[in-house]
């Protein structure tokens, strides 16, 4: 159980690192397709944010706490934060893509474990987030063409 709790709080702080990203990239992406990209970063970081308390909530159920600290939770986190300056639009859209590569290959991770611990409903609950994923990769790399 151990190994999935902590497969399960490397999904929680993808999760929040991507969000919080995208959340930042919607308050300062600018150029010529300034409202597109505003209004899917938004619809984006929206989901982002929706799926962040389930993901605690599981784990809280599994009886484990969460990270209790910004500190902790960009310590587990493989999604890369930008750290200097603010990219343009097209770095954005590449980032998040990546990102999205890395929260993907989390989710499997703590599916292949809550699938070994006989979790099934945090494994559906995890193919569906996986599946939420693979239709923000397809929308993010149609939006990098």
């Amino acid at each position: 159980m151990d190994e999935l709790q902590t497969a399960l709080k490397k999904v929680l702080a993808n999760t929040f690192v991507m969000y919080f990203k995208t959340h930042t990239y919607h308050w300062n992406v600018e150029g010529m397709f300034f409202p597109q990209l505003h209004e899917f970063f938004g619809n984006l970081y929206e989901e982002l944010y929706n799926a962040v308390d389930p993901i605690a909530e599981h784990l809280r159920a599994m009886d484990s706490y969460t990270p209790v600290s910004l500190a902790e939770l960009t310590g587990l986190s493989t999604v890369m934060e930008t750290l200097t300056g603010v990219p343009d639009a097209k770095s954005m859209v590449n980032n998040l893509i990546v990102d999205n590569n890395t929260v993907i290959i989390s989710l499997m991770q703590a599916y292949q474990e809550a699938d070994k611990a006989s979790e099934l409903g945090l494994a559906n609950f995890l193919q569906d987030r996986i599946d939420m994923h693979q239709k923000h990769g397809w929308m993010l790399k149609a939006t990098a063409k």
